[in-house]
């Protein structure tokens, strides 16, 4: 029996917290589902028989969900030797290949850890970072409401102290969730976090998330400005920041790759928000950011809802993009 056979038979239990967590990815991945799936089984109907045709098609295909050409390269590599190895001839019975093989290049025989890493003394630091427009502030303001609904006190600092709108954007969120911003506009993001993090010291907050600003096209200064923040939280907290989480928008497809990259090269990146997941019929991205810059995805944005960033699971996330596989 397959893996996806065994996730329909894992979900398939009365828990009204798991229904509830699994209609949020079968609604979000739905627009994904419908293209890729769709076109997996009529590709397994068109070929009977396993042939050198139907791996240049399936190429194709999974290029066009956006997995990305290296990572469609080394996937089809490996489905042609498990074919060869275990004599699979019938298109049908590979569909099962191809969702186990899709598991196993995403854990790549790793422990995937996709849980923040906690303080166990003082405050937790998150640091958000990505370029302008993926949804870094919206993302600040939905992790905070989950954390506060998880009784955890949370304190957001606007470190994007240049751009207009940057700040009120997160005092907004801070009103909407009910935490506590420090905030100051146009003057150094470092004295801002500074401030914010003695006041988390302080007043004993549990997590605090910093937003910063997202001009990746100045690397030398986004670069400098970085290492003077991890500086600056790691002299007040030390080991800190525990997490810095890049946000991509799902629906910039492989433009997201280059910025996981290019932001991998300036700071250590933690973990991967995928925003706007939703969005975009083409949600082989993840796998593509996992096999590409070998970071995994930590939370996805499935709706516009502030419940509706969830903290990413591979087995959830599979079982919604191939459930409905023939």
């Amino acid at each position: 029996m397959g893996l996806l056979n065994n996730f329909k038979k894992m979900f398939n239990i009365k828990d009204s917290n798991l229904k509830e967590e699994l209609n949020v990815y079968d609604k979000g991945l739905e627009k994904t589902r419908t293209n890729f799936t769709s076109q997996l089984n009529k590709l397994s109907r068109k070929y009977k028989n396993i042939n050198s045709e139907y791996f240049e098609e399936l190429e194709e295909i999974l290029i066009g969900a956006d997995m990305g050409v290296n990572t469609v390269i080394n996937f089809i590599d490996h489905l042609e030797k498990r074919v060869k190895k275990e004599n699979i001839i019938d298109a049908q019975d590979l569909n099962e290949v191809i969702v186990d093989e899709m598991f196993i290049m995403y854990v790549n025989d790793e422990i995937i850890v996709n849980k923040i890493n906690y303080n166990n003394e003082g405050p937790t630091v998150i640091l958000f970072v990505g370029v302008n427009g993926v949804g870094k502030t919206t993302t600040i303001g939905k992790i905070a409401h989950k954390l506060i609904n998880e009784n955890k006190k949370v304190l957001l600092v606007a470190g994007d102290t240049f751009r207009a709108g940057a700040v009120e954007q997160l005092v907004d969120w801070g009103k909407n969730v009910n935490a506590k911003v420090i905030s100051k506009e146009g003057v150094d993001p470092s004295s801002v976090i500074y401030e914010g993090l003695e006041v988390a010291k302080e007043e004993n907050y549990d997590v605090v998330l910093i937003d910063t600003a997202g001009r990746l096209q100045t690397k030398t200064n986004l670069m400098n400005e970085l290492e003077k923040m991890n500086r600056v939280i790691g002299k007040l907290i030390p080991n800190a920041p525990h997490e810095t989480l890049l946000v991509l928008d799902a629906t910039t497809g492989q433009n997201g790759i280059s910025q996981a990259k290019e932001f991998n090269a300036i700071t250590n990146i933690t973990g991967i928000v995928l925003t706007k997941l939703d969005g975009t019929a083409k949600g082989g991205i993840v796998l593509a950011i996992k096999d590409s810059v070998g970071i995994p995805v930590k939370y996805i944005g499935l709706g516009e809802g502030k419940d509706d960033l969830k903290i990413f699971d591979i087995e959830k996330y599979i079982y919604g993009l191939f459930k409905d596989l023939g």
